[in-house]
């Protein structure tokens, strides 16, 4: 049975990226003038593709961005969005699973299990911290406030009792060595016991 819902989720998803790669190809070739906007073919990708490149439009716009090139954000997104489906759904069921193992083998599985996924949302907090740093994405930002909000409590002290080497802040690399090195440890006492 899951194995059919995937096969559908994937199906789905090539359907959508084939349907943004014929949307694309032919605004391009509308464009360069290989194709007349009259065409009967242009017409129909038209048709059906105007819903989904006005509001790729829409949103360029709103974002400063050049709506003429709405159809190959289209086609990015669609791509991009459908191997992040995948790996979402993918991860979902693996997570079921593994909570289901560690469930039926007991209590201590169970801790095991909440401080290894403790560790990976802060691991991931910590990443997307530095990556937004990098970016110049600022820390009070709606997107970034979290990962800040679950990493301060041990970047902080850090940040104050190293320097930072030139450009580069290394908090946030010891922080994530020191997670990890606790981890292990009451992974291992936990398991031990």
């Amino acid at each position: 049975m899951l194995a059919y819902c995937f096969l559908a989720l994937r199906v789905a998803i090539l359907a959508a990226n084939l349907f943004a790669i014929v949307i694309a190809l032919t605004a391009w070739a509308v464009r360069r003038r290989r194709i007349s906007p009259f065409n009967r073919w242009a017409a129909i990708v038209r048709r059906w593709g105007d819903p989904f490149v006005r509001a790729t439009e829409r949103r360029l716009l709103s974002s400063g961005g050049d709506p003429s090139t709405a159809p190959w954000w289209l086609l990015g997104t669609t791509l991009v969005g459908g191997l992040l489906l995948l790996s979402l759904a993918q991860w979902v069921v693996q997570a079921g699973f593994t909570v289901r193992a560690a469930a039926e083998s007991g209590p201590v599985e169970m801790i095991a299990l909440a401080v290894n996924v403790a560790y990976d949302v802060v691991v991931l907090a910590l990443v997307l911290r530095v990556l937004g740093s990098w970016f110049g994405i600022g820390r009070w930002t709606r997107w970034m406030r979290p990962a800040y909000q679950l990493t301060d409590w041990i970047v902080q002290p850090l940040s104050r009792l190293i320097p930072p080497l030139g450009m580069i802040d290394v908090s946030p690399l010891i922080a994530w060595l020191l997670l990890w090195m606790v981890r292990g440890l009451v992974v291992y006492v936990v398991l031990r016991a």
